[in-house]
């Protein structure tokens, strides 16, 4: 078996494996991470369903996408579909319910970090609402054409450390709202979706894992002054550096999107069915009392704890009311 690492490439992890006659959906596609990730499947013959919320955007972004799907056979097809937007999720799921055609894989990749204090049209924090109650209607609605070995794949971070899911005032309610609070609640809830959505799906042979991309500069920074980022960047680099970690290197989105698809593709289901992973391994789980850096490695344990991961599935059903 080919063992990959924090520096492998999408091309590198799906190396020799054909993937015509696999279906794959994934949101997001319009930049960064979600362009190479479906870029690189269809590279390999896969057709890619890939949601956006700005089709203009999308269609030059994807002109990689579409060349690389006429030189291999695969295809891609781009809708519209907003997270933020309950109703447009259902009504994207419900289209692809009729259409009645399985998926080997879903990939939740879209979503937003550290916005201003803003609600989803269903009323939600932004960040909570679209980075999980979102991905999660979606993935509990499409889970029924997902075939028996499919996997749905979690975009998480290591920023979940900043924070564990509140489920008692997920909407910042009552809790004075910091935009890296509300993106750690978020990241937090993605992981523990993927415990939970695993534990549901084994049985079948559907199994899910949340990843940690690494360190990308890609689009999802666009809510923040570039003064500013740079200014977080550098200190949270001397942190790290002060902790003893070796020294950081950004990845490239090639290689950030590497583990998007070593865990939806190359890696053995069991080994990272319910897991949370990075650098094209599962992750270390952390001691509680572990110091980490912005940049440093590991899952703290309440981001991958089953009895969490079932408290909020019974929230989020709770607050987009349906049950799954």
């Amino acid at each position: 078996m080919k063992i990959f690492g924090a520096t492998s490439t999408t091309d590198e992890v799906l190396d020799g494996i054909n993937l015509r006659g696999k279906r794959v959906f994934i949101t997001g596609v319009s930049a960064g991470l979600g362009v190479e990730t479906a870029r690189a499947l269809v590279a390999h013959g896969a057709d890619v369903i890939g949601t956006v919320r700005d089709l203009d955007k999308a269609h030059v972004n994807t002109k990689v996408v579409r060349d690389a799907a006429a030189q291999s056979g695969g295809s891609v097809e781009i809708i519209h579909m907003d997270l933020a937007d309950l109703a447009s999720v259902r009504k994207v799921s419900d289209a692809m319910a009729a259409a009645n055609q399985p998926f080997d894989l879903v990939v939740a990749n879209a979503g937003v970090m550290a916005t201003p204090f803003e609600h989803t049209k269903d009323g939600f924090e932004s960040q909570f609402g679209t980075n999980v109650l979102g991905h999660f209607v979606l993935a509990n609605r499409l889970a029924p054409l997902m075939r028996d070995g499919a996997r749905l794949i979690l975009l998480s971070s290591n920023g979940h450390r900043f924070a564990d899911v509140d489920l008692d005032d997920p909407n910042f309610a009552h809790t004075p709202y910091d935009p890296w609070l509300a993106y750690g609640r978020s990241k937090t809830g993605d992981a523990l979706l993927a415990v939970a959505f695993d534990a549901r799906h084994r049985h079948r042979g559907v199994r899910a894992a949340s990843i940690h991309p690494g360190v990308i500069l890609t689009e999802l920074v666009r809510n923040m002054d570039p003064a500013d980022f740079q200014a977080a960047f550098t200190s949270m680099n001397e942190q790290h550096l002060a902790l003893g970690f070796p020294p950081f290197e950004v990845k490239t989105v090639a290689q950030g999107a590497a583990t998007t698809l070593w865990a939806g593709i190359t890696a053995d289901a069991e080994t990272i069915g319910g897991k949370y992973c990075e650098d094209c391994h599962v992750g270390e789980i952390l001691a509680d009392d572990a110091a980490v850096s912005a940049f440093s490695a590991g899952v703290r344990p309440y981001a991958i704890d089953p009895v969490r991961a079932d408290a909020l599935w019974a929230r989020a059903e709770e607050l987009v009311g349906e049950r799954f």
